[in-house]
């Protein structure tokens, strides 16, 4: 039994410990946002934050997070009410196939948590590790100097659109 706390909610999840937390997240809580990619860690399509921190689940055993606060895409909005991170994605269309796109907003959303200032060179650094395969790389980097501004604004108390520069 492993007890994992993930998007604020707890869970016991009755796996072998060693079991990759991709696994336990997609088969037995059914949170299908991160991706199976590669399996090495090598691009990226796993990722979630882990106590804030990006990781690949991919290569992360379960029994390494349990007690830790663990996110994923699924944790950041919902489809009636998305975050700033999920919001910036849909209007900059950032997303092709959309394989690659939860590990890109996880990565993204630690870097921001860390560093609202982040610049340009600060969020291709930051997604360096993952790859997209549709070459939608440009537009996806609109989306998290997007997200940044939105996130920005929320904590300022600003609407949206000043926010984005559309208002």
């Amino acid at each position: 039994m492993v007890k994992l706390n993930v998007n604020g909610a707890a869970h016991d999840v009755d796996v072998d410990p060693a079991t990759p937390l991709l696994y336990v997240l997609r088969n037995d809580l059914k949170l299908n946002g991160a991706k199976f990619g590669c399996g090495l860690g090598q691009c990226g399509a796993c990722t979630v934050m882990v106590d804030g921190e990006p990781v690949f689940s991919c290569l992360t055993p379960a029994m390494l997070v349990e007690g830790r606060a663990i996110r994923t895409v699924e944790g950041l909005g919902t489809i009636d009410d998305p975050g700033p991170m999920q919001k910036a994605f849909i209007e900059e269309q950032a997303a092709q196939c959309g394989y690659c796109i939860a590990g890109m907003m996880m990565r993204a959303q630690a870097l921001l948590e860390a560093k609202p200032e982040a610049g340009d060179a600060d969020i291709r650094q930051a997604l360096e590790p993952n790859l997209c395969r549709c070459g939608t790389h440009m537009r996806i980097l609109r989306a998290v100097a997007r997200a940044r501004d939105l996130m920005k604004a929320r904590s300022a108390g600003l609407a949206p659109a000043a926010a984005a520069g559309r208002g």
